[in-house]
Order: C-alpha cells, then sequence, then structure tokens
C-alpha cells in the first residue's frame, strides 16, 4: 500500500476527531460563549450539514484541480478554522467555522478517496478505501476521548488546538508524498456528465443504502451513554471506554472489510447488513446485561463500519465515469445518515421502549437497507440471466 495512502488516512483522523469531539465539548462551550446547551449542541448539527451540502459543491468546485492542491487547499482551510474557532469568542463565529470546516473536510474527503483508488491496483481498491476510512475510527478510539479529556483539564479551546496541529503534519506529508500536476485518470468528462452518471438508479438506491446503515450506526451511537448508564448499569466513568471498545470495532471491522471485500463484495454487504439487524436487535433485548451488551457494542462496530467501507467501494464500482463526484455523494450519504440517525433516535426516546428505543430504529433502519438490497441482487440477477428461446418442434414426416 502506497504510503500516501497512510498519510490520506492521517488527515482523515484529524479531521474525523473535530467531526465528532464536540460530544464532549458542549458544557464547556455553552458555559464559555454564554449560550444554552441547546445551541451549542446546533455546532454538530451545522457540520453534518456542511458535510452533506458541501460534498458535491466542493467536489464540483476542486474537480479540475490537482489533486496534491486541492487536498492542501482543503487542508489549509480546515486548519484555519480551527485556529479562527480557538480564539473567537463569538458563538455566531464558532457557528460559521464549523460550517466552513465541515465545507472543507467534505472536500477533502471526496478527493482523498480518489487519489487513495488512484494509487492502487483495482484488486486493493477496498483495501484503500479501508485505510482512508479506517481515519475516521481511530479518530473514535483515541482522538474523540483525547479531545474531551483536553476540555476538561484545559478547556474546549485546547481541543480545537490540538485538532489544528495535528494537520499540519499531515500537511506536510502529503506534500512530499503525492506528485503535483493533473495526474494521468484526471477526468476527461464534463460535470453534467459526471452527475448525469450518478442520476442511475442502482447507485442512487446504494446511496440510500449507505445513508440507511450511517443511520442506523450513529443512532445507536449517539445514545449510548444513557443506554449503558441508564440500563446496563455502567457507571459515568465506563462511558470512555465503551466509546473507545466501539471505535476499536470500527478499526478492526475497516481493517478486515479490507482485505475481502475486493474478493466477496456482495457477500460482505449482504452477510454484514443481516448480522447488523440481527446485533441491534440483540443489544436492544440484553442491554441490561453488562457482558453481552460489551460484547455486541464490539461486534457492531466492527460489523457497521466494515459494512459502511464496502459500500463506498461499491458506489464506485457503480459509477466509474464519475470518478471525482462519486466519492462526493458517498461523503454526503454518510453524512445523511450521521445527521438523521441521531434526529430518529432521539424521536424515539419518548417511546415506551425508552433508552432502548434507539437502538430498535436502529434495527428498522437496518432492515429496510436490507429490503433495498434484496431488491438490487434480485433485479441484477435478472440481468444476468440469459434469455432462452423454446424451439419448436419438428414437424412429424
Amino acid at each position: 500500500m502506497p504510503f500516501a495512502v497512510y498519510v490520506l488516512g492521517l488527515a482523515v483522523f484529524a479531521q474525523g476527531t473535530s467531526e465528532f469531539m464536540l460530544s464532549g465539548l458542549l458544557s464547556g462551550i455553552a458555559d464559555d460563549l454564554n449560550v444554552s446547551l441547546g445551541a451549542a449542541g446546533l455546532l454538530t448539527s451545522a457540520f453534518a450539514v456542511g458535510m452533506v451540502v458541501g460534498a458535491p459543491v466542493t467536489a464540483l468546485a476542486g474537480r479540475t484541480w490537482p489533486r496534491r492542491r486541492a487536498l492542501l487547499s482543503f487542508l489549509g482551510v480546515f486548519v484555519a478554522v480551527h485556529v479562527v474557532g480557538a480564539l473567537t469568542s463569538s458563538y455566531g463565529v464558532l457557528l460559521a467555522t464549523r460550517v466552513v470546516g465541515a465545507l472543507a473536510n467534505a472536500g477533502f474527503w471526496g478527493v482523498a478517496l480518489v487519489a487513495a483508488l488512484a494509487m492502487v491496483a483495482p484488486h486493493q481498491r477496498a483495501r484503500a478505501t479501508a485505510v482512508v476510512v479506517g481515519g475516521v475510527t481511530v479518530a473514535c478510539v483515541v482522538g474523540v476521548p483525547a479531545g474531551a479529556a483536553l476540555g476538561e483539564v484545559w478547556g474546549w479551546r485546547s481541543a480545537f488546538w490540538a485538532v489544528a496541529l495535528v494537520s499540519v503534519p499531515a500537511a506536510a506529508a502529503l506534500l512530499v508524498a503525492l506528485p503535483g500536476g493533473r495526474p494521468d485518470d484526471a477526468p476527461k468528462v464534463s460535470a453534467t456528465s459526471e452527475l448525469r452518471a450518478l442520476g442511475r438508479p442502482r447507485l442512487l438506491l446504494t446511496l440510500l443504502v449507505m445513508a440507511l446503515v450511517q443511520g442506523a450506526t450513529f443512532c445507536t451511537f449517539s445514545y449510548l451513554e444513557p443506554l449503558v448508564t441508564r440500563v446496563t448499569g455502567f457507571g459515568a466513568g465506563w462511558v470512555p471506554v465503551v466509546l473507545a471498545l466501539f471505535g476499536v470495532g470500527s478499526f478492526a471491522g475497516v481493517t478486515l472489510a479490507g482485505r475481502l471485500a475486493d474478493a466477496r463484495p456482495d457477500a460482505v454487504i449482504g452477510l454484514g447488513m443481516t448480522a447488523l439487524a440481527a446485533g441491534w436487535a440483540a443489544l436492544a433485548l440484553t442491554a441490561a446485561h453488562p457482558v453481552a451488551a460489551l460484547v455486541l457494542v464490539l461486534v457492531q462496530g466492527a460489523l457497521a463500519f466494515g459494512t459502511g467501507t464496502t459500500l463506498i467501494t461499491r458506489v464506485f464500482s457503480l459509477a466509474p465515469d464519475a470518478p471525482t463526484m462519486a466519492g462526493s455523494f458517498a461523503t454526503a450519504a454518510f453524512n445523511v445518515g450521521a445527521a438523521a440517525g441521531p434526529w430518529l433516535g432521539g424521536l424515539a426516546l419518548g417511546t415506551a421502549s425508552g433508552f432502548r428505543a434507539p437502538v430498535w430504529v436502529s434495527v428498522l433502519l437496518t432492515v429496510a437497507a436490507l429490503a433495498i438490497t434484496g431488491v438490487l441482487s434480485a433485479s441484477s440477477g435478472a440481468a444476468r440471466m440469459p434469455l432462452t428461446v423454446r424451439k419448436r418442434p419438428a414437424p412429424e414426416r
């Protein structure tokens, strides 16, 4: 695997930390800027919306740039807004930095996925995708807990400074590892042609499956804290352990999927989503049992991110004539799920299932994704089925 692919994973680690670290910083931000906790929570929503909108917009804007220039530009903006965010005393400015940072992150993601796949042989595409996506899982294991710890000791601004500082060596490594100039596989088709290619029904349904799977993942992940403290019975000190356990499973899942999905993508997606649906149901039913809850958090992290990584690779295989826009649409689908899942889980909290309700929502979202996948598989099989023509029997003489 080329060194530059791992550098892309490092940069994604810094950006993934920024995306998710606010969950441990909201109280400090609200107190420091004299805003409500709900207003502080909007900083997370603003980032998610910026990612969804920014993915296709930044891909269109930077599709003709050399990849090194595009990646360094997006990463430079990302660092700058975190410096501004660390210095500002204005809630409005901080909110604006989250939106602009998300736009830069979305642009980086789209180009990074395309660049990673272009640097490897066709049989290594899933593995390269796993390395890049693995940056997010490492952020869940290391970056988010570290950001929360920094916020506890030195205040929330220190976490913003840390993200900016981690991004600097990633930018320096990209400058050295990636070649300059336009690559040989740069898009030779118009943006209109790429967008037209992305309108294929099979591709759109695959993106919907991605959004549903990620929605299920983040629906439960966002409410793990009340689940494990009020249903499982763990103390508050166990929450970082449980979150890190989910991250460890996620890292294992993307690593394993990267080695299996190039040869058996259909099996990884189909079996992965079936196991995911069963696992979410098992977690909802056994959440009161500590050992079962810990095991299932680890397993579900692996299944969710392993399946999600394989779906990203599938998007690229379904859109070979949309090389720059496919990554941006995959990024947008990922973040639609990341935004919608917690919202749906929050709505379900008021039902009779209580803190188990978000997990049951995850079950329903995964079952919906499985149903769409079944339709796609059936239509694909019908398309490959050869037509047979019955010959008339020869007349008897």
